[in-house]
């Protein structure tokens, strides 16, 4: 057996993202603005596809965006049909100075309501460094895009405004979007001391940890394990506690549980209290 292990990734997820819009707004200047990442398509051909990588930080999270700019011509439409399968967010991308990619857009989405449903998308004003020349004022961008259900963002790559952070507002919609987030968590175990912890937590609740036989040290670092990998929740409401304190597998546990934290030592009447018989 060798003893090199598989490559460790530079990225805590992958994202495929499609910009699309009519030729000429400005797709290929906003994937050019993005120093980091490879410029080269993984396929043999691109003819119509411009590729691009990038990596950004989303909430501590490496996020490696897969950037595809569809051309807008219509003789490129069969391609975006086909990149489309598979892509998990969507840039629609119009010109500022130009009124009729803006009016464009319609289209757009119903291409992609018919090859790509339910694909998160955002829309996209490009080319803000020419506003003196602005065609689509913002408010009606704006007002199109609360119709449709999309975030809205002006761009200029010239002077490098919100070309990333439209990226990682898309990535967080995605990666959010009907608990993507737990289901793309990695499971991978980096060290013993993380199996161990998980092996903890997975059975006991956090405000029961501060009870085990274990050093603080110990005890704190399985705290932050446990909230960090959001496990609290699950504790709560699992078998090995119960607030309801009714049936399920570990119903007669939870309910010792809420019967010890809820009973309290009677007290005795008043009028029979004396020091000989009140007991603590």
């Amino acid at each position: 057996m060798g003893t090199q292990g598989s490559p460790v990734k530079s990225y805590d997820y992958l994202l495929k993202f499609l910009l699309v819009g009519d030729s000429d707004v400005g797709k290929g200047e906003i994937l050019e603005s993005l120093q980091d990442g490879a410029s080269e398509s993984p396929y043999a051909y691109s003819n119509g596809i411009d590729y691009k990588t990038t990596t950004i930080l989303l909430d501590g999270r490496r996020v490696k965006l897969e950037l595809w700019d569809t051309s807008g011509q219509g003789r490129f439409c069969t391609i975006f049909r086909s990149y489309s399968r598979g892509a998990q967010g969507i840039l629609l991308v119009y010109d500022i100075t130009n009124r009729w990619s803006f009016d464009g857009i319609d289209r757009w989405i119903r291409e992609i309501d018919e090859h790509a449903p339910g694909v998160p998308r955002i829309l996209v004003g490009n080319r803000l460094h020419l506003a003196f020349k602005r065609q689509v004022p913002t408010e009606q961008a704006r007002a199109y895009a609360e119709k449709n259900c999309m975030t809205f963002f002006e761009v200029s790559p010239l002077c490098n405004f919100n070309v990333t952070e439209s990226f990682t507002e898309l990535s967080r919609i995605v990666l959010m979007r009907h608990g993507m987030e737990k289901i793309w968590r990695p499971n991978r175990v980096f060290s013993l001391q993380d199996l161990c912890c998980r092996a903890i937590v997975s059975c006991t609740p956090v405000h029961l940890i501060d009870k085990l036989p274990l050093p603080v040290t110990i005890k704190s670092h399985l705290k932050s394990f446990s909230m960090a990998n959001g496990m609290n929740a699950v504790m709560m409401h699992g078998r090995s506690y119960s607030l309801a304190g009714g049936g399920g597998g570990g119903g007669s546990k939870g309910s010792s549980l809420k019967r010890s934290r809820s009973s309290a030592p009677p007290r005795a009447s008043p009028q029979n209290c004396s020091r000989s018989n009140c007991k603590i």
